[in-house]
């Protein structure tokens, strides 16, 4: 288990459903006062600022949402198909609507009672399509025709935003802005709703989804709601109460891009220990075994020091196969693996090479020293009190004396391994 997944538990061990639930209270109430606070003042955030920001954010958007394509392309989850339309909407808007910021007539910034249209809007959308993706992962988890499928979100998603766009524009000013009122603003509490609800469900989903990028889902939606009630305190355009929106709107779209870039690391990193590592054992596999080899090969040209290398055969694998099952005869190869993997220094490398054959290579070690290795090895193996007991034979050939090319290595320890295979097999294995 990593950094990442114990800090994770630790923190939602400590974080009870009940104390959560105060500590989300208690925040949403903070910066819900705190707006209000901000209200006495004459802050009037500067249109260019308003501008780069909503760029920004749009980029983040649009970012998400290819990563959230790639994922669903991947898995055919249907939550990240779902997000991905929502957040490529949204991302086009901001960065289309940040170009029209731009021309604003600065002198009637202030003066403007209504919301950006763009704000609402995809704040809206965004909570609408969290919603929905927890909804449909429920109900529809996998999709079976991915690119019909993109195509439809897609129009579905344009559709919802042009039905809101022109509602928006259609509702009387009275129903949009209240100054003197508690919540100058009421329509934001809405999509607080349904952030909240969203919220709720995505902290729940933690219980079988542990991955960054589901825990930054979780953080997104709680961060939303906080912008949403800040801005539900905005009497004007731009006002401070506003620019504390934005700028947790910012926040949250910044986690839940940095949650799925670090996703996508450790998925890059989980297919590289695949494409390297024994599926079974979780050693070394052939070919990375073969690339070990031969960077060791070119150690010793540069440094004249050579190294060992060691063939383990597990001793009559069929027998065990046939007496007890092949279940235990595959616990009987990761006995010897484990056996290999605590017997063996950090810079060794241990693999398997076959079927039930493993390998070890002993980097700046010489013959009698690889010999002592190999036979501590073949003890530990022997000695295991796991039942039904396993012995393994073991050869080892030395670079450069042994073998000056990767093929002549291998064959001479191959040899040497079948000789001693040959013979009586003891308690103790004897090296050759």
């Amino acid at each position: 288990m990593g950094v990442w997944e114990n800090n994770a538990k630790s923190l939602r061990k400590w974080l009870s459903p009940r104390r959560l639930a105060w500590l989300f209270c208690l925040s949403a109430a903070g910066v819900f006062v705190f707006a209000a606070w901000l209200r006495r003042f004459g802050i009037v955030l500067d249109v260019w600022m308003y501008g780069e920001v909503e760029l920004t954010t749009g980029f983040l958007a649009l970012t998400f949402a290819a990563i959230a394509l790639v994922r669903f392309r991947g898995t055919s989850d249907r939550l990240p198909l779902v997000l991905s339309c929502g957040f490529v909407i949204v991302g086009v808007a901001l960065i289309s609507s940040s170009f029209v910021t731009f021309h604003w007539p600065i002198p009637d910034r202030a003066l403007v009672a209504r919301d950006p249209t763009t704000w609402v809007i995809n704040c809206t959308i965004v909570s609408l399509m969290m919603v929905t993706a927890l909804s449909v992962e429920r109900r529809l988890p996998n999709s079976r025709h991915p690119l019909r499928e993109i195509v439809l979100a897609l129009c579905i998603v344009v559709a919802l935003t042009f039905a809101l766009t022109n509602a928006h524009r259609w509702l009387p000013f009275e129903f949009i802005v209240q100054p003197d009122g508690l919540l100058p603003r009421p329509g934001n509490l809405f999509p607080a709703l349904l952030f909240f609800v969203a919220t709720i469900g995505y902290y729940r989903r933690l219980d079988f989804a542990r991955s960054p990028f589901d825990h930054s889902l979780y953080l997104m939606t709680g961060l939303s709601v906080a912008s949403c009630l800040a801005a539900s305190q905005s009497e004007r355009r731009l006002d401070g109460p506003f620019e504390m929106g934005v700028g947790l709107q910012f926040a949250s779209y910044a986690v839940l891009l940095a949650g799925a870039l670090l996703d996508n690391v450790k998925l890059f990193e989980h297919v590289r220990r695949l494409a390297a590592s024994d599926p079974l054992t979780g050693l070394a596999n052939y070919r990375r075994l073969i690339d070990a080899i031969g960077s060791e090969i070119e150690r010793t040209k540069r440094t004249g020091r050579p190294f060992s290398l060691l063939l383990f055969d597990l001793d009559g694998l069929k027998r065990i196969n046939d007496d007890y099952g092949h279940a235990v005869g595959s616990r009987a190869i990761c006995r010897v693996a484990e056996a290999l993997r605590l017997n063996s220094r950090a810079v060794d490398t241990a693999g398997r090479y076959g079927g039930d054959e493993f390998a070890l290579i002993l980097p700046e070690t010489g013959k009698d020293a690889a010999r002592e290795v190999a036979r501590r090895i073949c003890e530990a193996i022997a000695n295991q009190e796991e039942l039904p007991r396993i012995s393994v034979s073991a050869g080892v050939a030395v670079y450069p004396q042994e073998g000056d090319s990767l093929l002549a290595l291998l064959a001479t320890a191959d040899r040497a391994l079948y000789q001693e295979k040959g013979r009586t097999i003891r308690t103790v294995t004897r090296v050759n």
